[in-house]
């Protein structure tokens, strides 16, 4: 059966975006970085791009732009196993809205598979999601001003001046560009943060058959 339910639909649904920012709300509170629209936003293109980039159809492109935008609801129950609540959240407004359950399955199955604590890349949804998301480092996403008041996360993520992912040439290999400002934090703080992340995008691309390459300002890391 043919969907009506769209990422313009999603994107546009008020109850969606009030819990998208409740949930932002509930991680402001406890100091996290941005997890708002820009982060869900960018999560739901990127993943999308992976997909149009390997061939696959329109509609799981779609699909994956929905995942995108809702795989972080789940922050407004709690941070702690938000990838499972926000699975069962989105099972409920999904199957309200009558999609069809194989899409349903696919969506929720990539929410709840998306932090790296438990996270697998066990269809194509759920690996593009995955590098889509950990791949979101940028300064954009720091919410603390004071910059002496900074802990790792913030340093880290505003270290970062730029960040592009992208396919290689031939398409073999994802890569991940970054310029960071070793002035603010050091390549090593990075890693200490974001290695198990960089490990996921690792897996997930090798369920493309594909390579995940990162750069650091201009230096082969991974």
């Amino acid at each position: 059966m043919p969907s009506h339910v769209t990422y313009a639909y999603i994107r546009q649904n008020p109850d969606i975006r009030e819990y998208i920012r409740r949930a932002d709300m509930s991680l402001a509170a406890m100091g996290y970085t941005e997890h708002s629209f820009a982060h869900v936003e960018k999560a739901a293109h990127t993943a999308a791009m992976i997909l149009e980039t390997l061939n696959y159809s329109p509609r799981q492109q779609e699909l994956a732009k929905i995942a995108g935008f809702l795989h972080d609801i789940g922050n407004v129950v709690n941070r702690t196993d938000h990838a499972q609540s926000g699975a069962v959240m989105a099972f409920r407004l999904l199957d309200r809205l009558e999609m069809p359950v194989d899409e349903i399955c696919s969506i929720i199955s990539a929410i709840g598979n998306h932090d790296e604590g438990t996270a697998q890349p066990v269809d194509p949804i759920s690996a593009a999601l995955i590098i889509a998301d950990k791949s979101d480092v940028r300064r954009s996403r720091v919410r603390n001003t004071d910059f002496m008041t900074f802990d790792i996360h913030d340093r880290v993520n505003y270290a970062v001046e730029y960040s592009n992912l992208h396919f290689s040439d031939d398409k073999k290999a994802i890569v991940l560009d970054l310029n960071i400002d070793t002035e603010i934090s050091s390549v090593l703080e990075y890693f200490e943060i974001f290695m198990e992340r960089m490990l996921l995008c690792k897996r997930a691309a090798l369920f493309f058959d594909r390579k995940f390459k990162m750069y650091i300002n201009g230096s082969n890391i991974l």
